[in-house]
């Protein structure tokens, strides 16, 4: 495998394997795997292919950079709650990647403003989708990219992943992962401390009490950890 630079972009460093980006955002491997490497599917006509909906830093290298497990994120909710087909995903974003000139349109803070709304009326444009539809569809984007912060280039820099136990109402953000803060693993926000550290502790018999006392952590951030480590294992 040849040796890569990869220069001070640490967004786009290829360093998650896909079974644990799947993992984390509660998409099957398979899926995943096809986002990333296209597939060919039946038609009355014979078989299609459509192209990788998501681009990864090197071809060479099968893991993820943080830029593509943002980019899963997006797609996720695009494909399982609106049930956009790929062809047309594929087509509405290479649309919007031509509007802002880039190769990774979902990771922009743009896309959470006028982007969001070229994005719908360009699969609307495809799939004709009803107006109800529409309004759905850019109330749930808009909403899932409360998830990412960006950085002052307004490229997506910090995700925040759905933890499926939400310990107190309103707490949904108590881990989130940054490649700058412990080479991108899941962390405590706030604290800094990873996920798996904590959980480490816990199959090693400390209570959540101690564990807690541990980190300078919340006991809710402890269950957030534990909670979020088994359902990747699960995953």
């Amino acid at each position: 495998m040849p040796t890569v630079k990869w220069n001070d972009d640490i967004y786009n460093i290829p360093a998650y394997p896909v079974k644990d980006a799947a993992g984390y955002l509660h998409i099957p491997v398979r899926t995943l795997r096809s986002w990333l490497e296209g597939r060919s599917y039946p038609t009355k006509g014979g078989q299609q292919a459509f192209e990788p909906l998501i681009q990864r830093p090197h071809p060479d290298y099968p893991q993820l950079s943080f830029t593509n497990r943002v980019e899963a994120h997006v797609l996720r909710i695009i494909r399982e709650t609106h049930q956009v087909k790929l062809d047309k995903v594929r087509k509405a974003l290479d649309y919007i990647g031509q509007q802002f000139n880039t190769p990774h349109p979902l990771v922009m803070k743009r896309f959470q403003t006028d982007g969001v709304d070229l994005f719908v009326d360009q699969v609307d444009q495809l799939v004709n989708v009803s107006r109800s539809g529409q309004l759905a569809m850019r109330e749930t984007l808009k909403h899932l990219l409360t998830r990412v912060e960006w950085n002052a280039d307004g490229i997506a820099s910090r995700f925040f992943p759905v933890v499926d136990l939400v310990p107190e109402p309103g707490s949904d953000r108590l881990i989130f992962i940054d490649p700058s803060i412990q080479f991108g693993k899941p962390v405590i926000a706030g604290r800094g401390v990873p996920t798996r550290a904590i959980v480490s502790l816990i199959d090693a018999g400390d209570s959540i009490e101690d564990v807690a006392d541990e980190f300078g952590c919340a006991p809710a951030q402890v269950k957030a950890a534990i909670q979020f480590e088994t359902q990747n294992r699960a995953a």
